[in-house]
């Protein structure tokens, strides 16, 4: 009975724990191919729909993408892969 109770404790705990180790996060990426006002929507929507993604500001102007997101539901190659599906490559902005 002992073990049982012990294995029990321990789950408990890193099932508590767990919420703990996600981090939000956040990137900016620079996407260089939108040419039109219209863009930042495509692009927004498309970030927004990837499971994790809590916030994205999108600007045409500066040709960024700027997303919080929860690190253990996502990272920043599924945001990557989202923008260049909707047609707009785009990679980290501290990257080249």
């Amino acid at each position: 009975m002992k073990p049982l109770l012990t294995l029990t404790g321990a789950l408990a705990a890193l099932a508590l724990a767990a919420p703990a180790l996600a981090a939000p996060q956040q990137v900016t990426l620079n996407v260089p191919t939108m040419d039109c006002a219209t863009c930042p929507i495509t692009i927004r929507v498309a970030l927004m729909k990837v499971p994790g993604v809590s916030k994205a500001v999108v600007s045409y102007n500066k040709r960024t993408a700027k997303v919080s997101y929860d690190d253990a539901k996502t990272d920043v190659a599924a945001l990557m892969r989202a923008t260049e599906g909707v047609g707009y490559p785009s990679f980290k902005a501290d990257e080249q």
